[in-house]
């Protein structure tokens, strides 16, 4: 992942996420801001792979996951 300074990406934990091991995905979105990146990780595996992508691509993901039933 590609950011223009070295200081630690901030996490936010999605609404959707639980905090008793439910499905757990977090974004940076201050990274969005100064980079128009949006890095998804796995908050269970916070040193694990980060994926990124564009903010279309991002916005497409959360309409997929809210056309979900549960």
């Amino acid at each position: 992942m590609t950011k223009t300074d070295s200081s630690p990406l901030r996490w936010v934990k999605s609404s959707y996420s639980t905090d008793n091991g439910g499905s757990c995905v977090e974004w940076a979105p201050a990274n969005v801001t100064t980079t128009g990146i949006v890095p998804v990780r796995d908050s269970k595996r916070a040193d694990g792979p980060v994926l990124t992508v564009s903010i279309q691509a991002f916005a497409g993901l959360v309409a997929l996951a809210r056309s979900v039933e549960p």
